[in-house]
């Protein structure tokens, strides 16, 4: 038996472990709006080998976001992209910020070493 493995699962905030009803339950929405979500392909969730819909952990924040901005009168559209472009965003500044990091590692400076 595979215990660890499953428990690993667990952790996993990309393990499909939601089906559509409770991943619905959870965000306080409807099938009907996660199926939406999915049509405008802000989240795709995988499917079980009966053809049922799986979400998971990443993707419920997803669709929780995207219920706030719905939920304040943002059409499901323009919600979409703004998800997305929030999470571009943040790639990017993480992305910046490893930059930065590496630029201001362990270096040289080379004006000292030359009048030495």
């Amino acid at each position: 038996m595979s215990r660890p493995e499953t428990e690993d699962r667990f952790d996993d905030d990309d393990y499909p472990a939601y089906t559509m009803g409770r991943a619905a339950e959870m965000i306080g929405a409807t099938p009907a709006f996660l199926r939406a979500l999915g049509d405008a392909r802000l989240i795709e969730p995988l499917r079980s080998a009966g053809g049922h819909r799986r979400y998971s952990r990443y993707q419920l924040r997803i669709a929780s976001r995207a219920r706030e901005l719905v939920d304040e009168g943002t059409p499901i559209e323009a919600a979409c992209r703004i998800i997305i472009l929030e999470d571009q965003l943040e790639e990017a500044q993480r992305i910046n910020a490893e930059l930065h990091a590496s630029e201001d590692g362990p270096r040289t400076d080379r004006r000292s070493s030359e009048g030495a």
